[in-house]
């Protein structure tokens, strides 16, 4: 997997030139995020820990958009979703609904699942192939879908 903290230092300086200061702070802030980890952890991040860590930083907006929404202020709601599109630029390519339901229907053909009470089997064999991927919200969406 490729480390996106590369390509986010070049796009920070690119967004300076330009003078883009929702891009430039959103970058800082995102880097800054993977400094405070390395510092707590005191260890070198890899290039997983830093798509993980960027995964949690796009979770997080995502959250404040339906949190907006649901406050009635589109305002702060399209400001947070610009910054969960400018971040999304430097995550791996996402599979499709469609893709992850391939790979649903053979992790429960592995685990011989049957109900949704066994969601835990599914999701366990499932989530190490799609990590970095995929949603977890969705990928969970599609098995609780196909195992009812």
């Amino acid at each position: 997997m490729e480390d996106p903290r590369i390509e986010m230092q070049a796009a920070l300086k690119q967004a300076m030139i330009n003078k883009e200061a929702m891009r430039r702070d959103v970058l800082r802030m995102t880097i800054s995020a993977f400094k405070q980890v390395e510092i707590d952890e005191r260890r070198e991040l890899s290039a997983d820990d830093a798509v993980v860590i960027l995964q949690r930083e796009v979770k997080k907006r995502r959250e404040s958009v339906d949190e907006a929404i649901k406050a009635g202020r589109p305002d702060i709601a399209d400001d947070e979703a610009a910054e969960v599109a400018i971040l999304e630029a430097f995550l791996p390519e996402q599979m499709s609904r469609e893709e992850i339901a391939a790979l649903v229907q053979a992790a429960i053909a592995e685990t011989g699942a049957q109900s949704a009470k066994e969601m835990g089997k599914v999701m366990s064999v499932l989530m190490p192939k799609v990590k970095g991927k995929a949603d977890g919200k969705l990928v969970n969406e599609v098995v609780r879908s196909l195992l009812l």
